[in-house]
């Protein structure tokens, strides 16, 4: 397999339901994906192509061929490696109101017990801009990198919300753009992946045990296992989002929505409504 036959990346956002979007489109049989995330042009890239092509040796006759990596939207050498290495290929970005995708981001690593309950600490953009959960958000910036380099018609823009009120007709529209050969409706996933209102072991007792980890990893499929594991599970109590943080953020991101209307041609307004 050569480079040239990589026809398509989904590039993000971060917990806009990527991984929704690109699970429904693995049951389009015209379509082949790779399940694990490779983010190849982010974080891999001395790899080498070799072993990015390793990835789609499972491919069979589909005509399609593509991937998806969150992280290629907010590194900012993405862009310039996939300009050098697939400069034909279609990019698909899924955009989330970066004030609820930073929530989300962040109780996603506080699920992980990667982060602590100061929730101000990473959502205040007074004590946390720079970081991963503000930053992944600036769309506009991140767009702007791609435009620079690819033709506007080789990238489609979409968002979460929609996905939430009309998930076939925002499948209709990736398969449309990506010209799929099977022009069937497809049927997207009725459910969304990596729920946060999953039971999990409580982030602190995680922390805690994080050592022993390489230890009882072989027994993870062990009935017993699964057993203690579904009594010491919970439903994970979040720091809520205050709605004077909630402002404090739509301030920050304020700009660049307005910028990214503009060049998306989306009437954004909602992503800035304060006392929601």
């Amino acid at each position: 397999m050569e480079m040239q036959e990589i026809d398509f990346l989904i590039i993000g956002a971060t917990k806009s339901a990527t991984t929704w979007l690109q699970q429904s489109l693995q049951q389009d049989p015209s379509i082949f994906m790779p399940s694990p995330e490779l983010h190849y042009f982010s974080r891999y890239y001395d790899r080498g192509d070799e072993w990015y092509l390793s990835n789609f040796e499972g491919r069979k006759s589909e005509r399609l061929v593509g991937e998806k990596s969150n992280s290629y939207l907010d590194t900012p050498e993405a862009a310039e490696r996939i300009k050098q290495r697939l400069p034909n290929t279609l990019l698909i970005a899924q955009l989330r109101n970066p004030v609820e995708r930073a929530y989300s981001d962040y109780c996603m690593l506080y699920r992980r017990a990667e982060v602590g309950r100061d929730i101000g600490k990473y959502l205040d953009p007074r004590r946390g801009a720079g970081g991963r959960f503000l930053n992944g958000g600036l769309y506009f910036q991140q767009l702007q990198s791609y435009l620079d380099r690819f033709p506007a018609d080789q990238l489609l823009v979409l968002l979460y919300e929609d996905m939430k009120t009309d998930a076939g007709g925002q499948i209709d529209r990736v398969r449309k753009f990506l010209k799929a050969a099977d022009d069937r409706p497809l049927r997207p996933l009725e459910k969304r992946v990596k729920d946060k209102s999953q039971p999990v072991i409580n982030p602190t007792l995680r922390r805690l045990l994080r050592p022993m980890k390489p230890v009882v990893a072989p027994f993870r499929e062990n009935a017993g296992f699964k057993k203690l594991w579904s009594l010491a599970a919970g439903e994970v109590q979040y720091a809520p989002l205050s709605g004077e943080l909630r402002e404090r953020m739509i301030d920050y991101y304020n700009s660049e929505v307005e910028k990214l209307g503009a060049i998306v041609g989306r009437d954004l307004s909602d992503w800035l409504r304060k006392g929601v």
